[in-house]
């Protein structure tokens, strides 16, 4: 026989050695044959070896066959091998309660040997059918995750391309993108049971954001150099040009998103960051003047941490200032700049803000320049 064809194994079980003789001597010719004297037996045989197919005396002491039958099927490693009953009994309740704890089959002794022959063959032949198609499963669906995956990875390319373009426009930045990436996500795991946010911080959108917030200021990218690198104070006219850069991100992802022909699901939290994080809870904020729950929790979020970042960190246009200081700005705000919740949670989070801070702190010698103007 080639050895590359797989030759089942069959489990006989039965507590009468001439019934187990029989039996043995009609399937060993075509299949490796095991057998247990026992239901304990059995169930030690199974630990050892999965069989393909397990022929099961109903009618045995201690522990019948139906036991046996329970316990196969309870054990995930064996609930999927085939069980035919033999049992002398052949009324109609027990043939019934044989199917009833999962066995594929139902025989009556005395064993006629071309009846067994034929139905240990066909069950084996939807064994392995069934296996045939759980294996494909299995590889497609490990398919459909790989692709995911790589989607997924696609996904956070394109995002981090995207803010990487950005950053180069505005190369003074340094870590910013980073460190806002963690105070989001800290603030958002503080708030999801909170029952104001808890519909919008689910662990797929805690995620979202925390890949989406280097994207905040993606509209930079659209600024010219004369303002975006300005070292000195804003005119009020190169600050409206300035603010700009909020609607000017959100447009860039809409169209992008026009381009495909469709809305990009991951993109849908981007899009609300670089619109709205410039809006303030009281409605003085730009670009649209939205003012409180109006505006996107993501949005909410992300404001308190880029103002944090910003005031800790050393500008050309500014000097670095203190997380002492950083939080006293943040305080202040609740109920103006920012949602009253929100500034809680950062409150409680403050050590944690601080300790990111500083595992992504930037280096930098400059000097700053006078302060610009917003």
């Amino acid at each position: 026989m080639n050895s590359s064809i797989h030759t089942p194994t069959v489990l006989v079980v039965d507590d009468m050695p001439a019934n187990l003789r029989l039996i043995s001597e009609m399937l060993s010719e075509l299949y490796h044959v095991k057998i247990a004297i026992s239901g304990a037996q059995a169930l030690q045989v199974v630990q050892r070896t999965i069989p393909d197919l397990i022929l099961l005396d109903v009618m045995m002491p201690d522990m019948d066959g139906h036991e046996v039958c329970r316990r196969l099927k309870a054990d995930p490693n064996t609930r999927e091998v085939p069980v035919l009953f033999l049992s002398a009994r052949n009324h109609h309740e027990d043939e019934c309660l044989g199917f009833e704890l999962g066995a594929t089959d139902y025989l009556f002794k005395p064993i006629n040997p071309p009846i067994l022959l034929a139905r240990v063959q066909t069950q084996l032949r939807l064994k392995a059918t069934t296996d045939l198609l759980r294996s494909h499963n299995a590889y497609l669906d490990e398919q459909v995750m790989a692709r995911t995956r790589e989607l997924q990875a696609t996904h956070d390319v394109t995002i981090l391309a995207l803010a990487s373009l950005a950053e180069t426009r505005d190369n003074e930045t340094g870590n910013h993108l980073r460190r806002t990436q963690h105070y989001v996500r800290i603030l958002a795991q503080e708030l999801r049971d909170h029952p104001r946010f808890s519909a919008h911080l689910d662990d797929e959108s805690i995620e979202l954001m925390f890949k989406s917030a280097p994207l905040h200021d993606i509209g930079k990218v659209g600024i010219a150099d004369h303002i975006l690198l300005k070292p000195g104070r804003f005119e009020p006219a190169e600050y409206e040009i300035m603010k700009s850069h909020a609607r000017l991100g959100y447009q860039a992802l809409v169209h992008a998103e026009e381009l495909l022909g469709a809305q990009v699901p991951f993109l849908r939290i981007a899009k609300e960051i670089a619109l709205c994080h410039h809006e303030k809870w009281d409605g003085s904020g730009y670009p649209s003047g939205l003012a409180g729950d109006a505006i996107p929790v993501s949005a909410r979020l992300m404001a308190v941490a880029d103002v944090y970042d910003a005031v800790i960190s050393r500008r050309v246009y500014k000097s670095q200032m203190s997380h002492q200081t950083a939080a006293a700005i943040i305080r202040d705000g609740a109920g103006q700049h920012f949602d009253p919740e929100v500034v809680a949670a950062f409150i409680t989070l403050e050590k944690q803000f601080e300790q990111i801070a500083e595992r992504y702190a930037d280096t930098t010698d400059e000097e700053p320049l006078e302060d610009k103007a917003g």
